[in-house]
């Protein structure tokens, strides 16, 4: 695992790997604004030898609090231990720099998406707790917010 910083290095990976996963990231504006981000937000990429198979993005809102902006793991590396060693060395840099809490938004379980239901397992597997359940953030779309106290 290894620390990123903003770059167009970090814009080509998240590129790649949202390319990759048509089924959770499927809406091209949605997919320019995160490759967009991947070029000011810091975060982490896993590889396995020089290739990226993971990338999660994070937000510093305030001293006290972050949020997960972006996690995507190549589906061939899905359920090998990649986005929870993202979410770990995410969670342990932020805490080494006074972080609390953490957050992220995903779509709510009052949308039938499969693919949704496996990623807020993921969440709760790796600590975070519902929320609140909303359609004020994406009209018309549920988004769940979850939460994660940082030790």
């Amino acid at each position: 695992m290894s620390g990123l910083t903003a770059s167009p290095e970090s814009a080509a990976i998240t590129e790649r790997l949202l390319d990759r996963l048509p089924a959770w990231f499927g809406i091209p504006e949605a997919n320019a604004e995160y490759i967009a981000a991947a070029g000011r937000l810091p975060g982490f990429v896993a590889k396995s030898g020089v290739a990226a198979v993971g990338i999660l993005l994070y937000h510093r809102h305030y001293t006290e609090s972050a949020e997960v902006h972006l996690l995507a793991v190549d589906p061939e590396w899905h359920r090998r231990g990649v986005g929870g060693a993202l979410v770990s060395a995410t969670e342990e840099a932020l805490r080494g720099d006074g972080c609390r809490l953490l957050q992220v938004k995903t779509l709510g379980a009052a949308h039938p998406d499969r693919g949704y239901a496996d990623t807020r397992k993921f969440y709760r597997a790796a600590g975070f707790l519902p929320l609140e359940e909303t359609r004020d953030l994406w009209p018309g779309t549920p988004c769940l917010i979850m939460v994660k106290a940082l030790r």
